[in-house]
């Protein structure tokens, strides 16, 4: 049994697709977000970043934080969605790569100023959405010559597709990708990627914030979030 620590965020939902592709046997914990559950000292001595995905595998035991070494590791446990060979397995790691350093914080600063900001910053967002409109469009010539992203379908596809699946809210016409397009419309399909994305769909909506998970989320500091690991204590 794996405990997924999650709450329904693009990098809970990668993890939650996997686990499902899979067909492993896992329980979700939610991870409130907004209201300070990531810095609880049970789910620090998991995730010390104070973030989640995080996993704990009962079966070795070990626990894991980092949605992409969370992929990874699940991957090389099933032996599953990333090839054996090594030209293989480096073009999926270099694509995953790509998205952890690249796609997600991008379309993730994006998602800050379009529904998180308190006010409008109008260079803020005009940068960020630029950016994931030019990561789409590397996305999509990748996918003029392949039908996944790394060649076949992968931890890269999982990774990436819950940050193409925000797109609506970014105000981005997917149309004018038609490759991604194409991509994206198929891999919405697969009944595991639909069971991973619905998973603590009804806990939260996209945008919906209050003052006070305002507060826990954004800002936080060295000083900030020690204190408030020391206040869950007590």
């Amino acid at each position: 049994m794996i405990d997924l620590y999650y709450w329904p965020t693009p990098n809970g939902k990668k993890v939650s697709i996997m686990l499902e592709e899979c067909g492993l046997d896992y329980q979700t914990i939610p991870v409130n977000i907004g209201r300070g559950d990531q810095f609880k000292p049970d789910f620090l001595k998991i995730s010390p970043n104070n973030r989640m995905p995080a996993i704990v595998d009962h079966e070795i035991p070990m626990s894991l934080f980092e949605s992409g070494a969370i992929l990874e590791y699940l991957a090389e446990k099933t032996g599953r969605f990333v090839p054996d060979d090594l030209c293989g397995r480096y073009e999926v790691m270099q694509w995953l790569y790509w998205q952890v350093g690249g796609l997600g914080p991008m379309a993730g600063q994006l998602s800050h100023f379009v529904n998180y900001a308190p006010k409008t910053y109008p260079y803020a967002l005009e940068r960020y959405r630029c950016e994931y409109d030019r990561l789409l469009g590397v996305m999509d010539r990748r996918l003029a010559d392949a039908r996944y992203v790394a060649g076949n379908y992968s931890i890269a596809d999982m990774a990436c597709f819950p940050w193409v699946a925000a797109y609506k809210r970014f105000e981005i016409d997917l149309d004018q990708f038609k490759n991604l397009r194409r991509w994206f419309d198929d891999i919405k399909e697969r009944p595991a990627v639909r069971r991973g994305m619905e998973v603590g769909s009804a806990w939260s909506k996209p945008g919906e914030i209050d003052d006070q998970a305002r507060k826990v989320m954004f800002g936080q500091t060295a000083e900030s979030t020690a204190a408030a690991a020391k206040a869950s204590c007590d």
